[in-house]
């Protein structure tokens, strides 16, 4: 079992080279990330990474296979072994946990998360594209897996990885913030509003009409700034979250929404079993964090 704390490198133009890959795939110093339907595998807080040369079975599952990128200098390959009945009953994964990435992204070290979140997102998106949009035949993996193509020679379409823009959005007035929850959600979890961006609209007008739809809440568009972008694959999202600022504090209920509600910074710093935010390993903590220490990127003069 091997644990890496080594940098993630993609090494994109690396894919397009069958030679070096297929070579990386003989070599048994090469670590797998396994995942089985939609799961992970975690030991002692950090996702599982056997080396070939202990796990060479998993490369027979059956499952898809796609070339990650390179961790140090060692190969990094994501495996799909779904179609084991019994996963753990192999023996360089006995002492693993099988967990869904939403329970454990704030246990996992930035590095294994950025791995995580780009096995999950490739996987899905292998499992949904078995077939071209264009014309309906089957289409086959190239490049490592980073790209699907259309099998049917009057076609050729290539198909790529999708990902869904969504923005995340958090609204301040009279230094109190906006945050609502969803049914779904955790007993007592409420967040920063968001919603995903629709076509032929800008991040700014999606901030705009999210805040409105959800809470009836009007933003200040010359209020946005952007505050940073968090991978989501749940399955192919990307968070990309702004402070804004409100402006007025009426709010209106919505069917998206089971609550929302305005919070003061001595509720936001009082942890309580019926109110809570997500913590700042998330895009949304991340974004209340810096509105609790007066970090938030501030409004142009």
């Amino acid at each position: 079992m091997s644990m890496f704390a080594a940098v993630f490198d993609r090494a994109a133009h690396l894919r397009k080279d069958l030679d070096f890959l297929e070579a990386r795939l003989s070599d048994p110093s090469t670590l797998l990330l396994p995942v089985w339907r939609e799961q992970h595998l975690i030991e002692a807080g950090a996702l599982v990474l056997p080396e070939a040369q202990s796990a060479a079975e998993l490369l027979d599952a059956g499952g898809e296979l796609v070339w990650l990128g390179l961790l140090g200098e060692r190969s990094c390959f994501v495996v799909d072994i779904s179609r084991l009945t019994s996963p753990l009953a192999h023996p360089a994964l006995q002492r693993a946990e099988l967990v869904d990435l939403r329970g454990v992204v704030m246990r996992l070290t930035a590095s294994d998360v950025e791995l995580a979140c780009c096995a999950r997102a490739l996987m899905i998106w292998h499992a949904r594209a078995q077939f071209c949009g264009v014309c309906g035949h089957a289409t086959r993996p190239r490049d490592g897996g980073h790209v699907r193509a259309c099998t049917n020679a009057e076609c050729k379409a290539e198909h790529f990885p999708r990902t869904d823009p969504c923005v995340l959005a958090l609204v301040t007035h009279d230094d109190r913030v906006l945050l609502g929850r969803q049914p779904g959600w955790p007993r007592g979890m409420y967040s920063a509003l968001a919603g995903f961006v629709e076509a032929g609209e800008t991040l700014e007008q999606a901030v705009a009409r999210e805040v409105a739809e959800e809470a009836g809440v009007e933003v200040d568009p010359a209020s946005l700034r952007y505050a940073g972008s968090q991978s989501w694959p749940m399955p192919a999202s990307l968070m990309i979250g702004f402070h804004a600022r409100a402006r007025h504090d009426a709010l209106r209920s919505s069917d998206e929404l089971e609550d929302a509600r305005w919070v003061s910074r001595a509720e936001l710093a009082e942890r309580r079993d019926d109110f809570w935010v997500p913590p700042p390993a998330t895009l949304a903590g991340q974004l209340i964090a810096a509105f609790l220490a007066g970090t938030a990127p501030k409004e142009r003069a």
